[in-house]
């Protein structure tokens, strides 16, 4: 299940560094998460870092993209591999 952010969100800019697949960014009015790049730290951190940090608890799991924990450890992998193969074009 990937995490979004709701509309509580005070756009303090600490969610988005915290990413470390960069699906975080600033959306119209609020920050949001890509779903194709949340893999809710897995292969990362043993928790959501985004969550950790909010100071307005705004960053729940999102129920509309579920999913579990072996497709969020294969989304990591193919992130990874898209990033090794970024990195090697360069």
């Amino acid at each position: 299940m990937a995490l979004m952010i709701t509309d509580e969100c005070i756009n303090c800019d600490v969610c988005e560094p915290e990413c470390p697949n960069d699906a975080i960014s600033m959306g119209p009015e609020i920050y949001e998460i890509d779903p194709d790049k949340c893999t809710e730290c897995v292969g990362h951190f043993n928790e959501p870092q985004c969550q950790q940090i909010c100071p307005v608890e705004c960053i729940p799991f999102n129920p509309a993209w579920r999913e579990t924990p072996e497709q969020l450890q294969a989304k990591y992998e193919r992130l990874q591999a898209e990033a090794q193969a970024k990195a090697n074009a360069s």
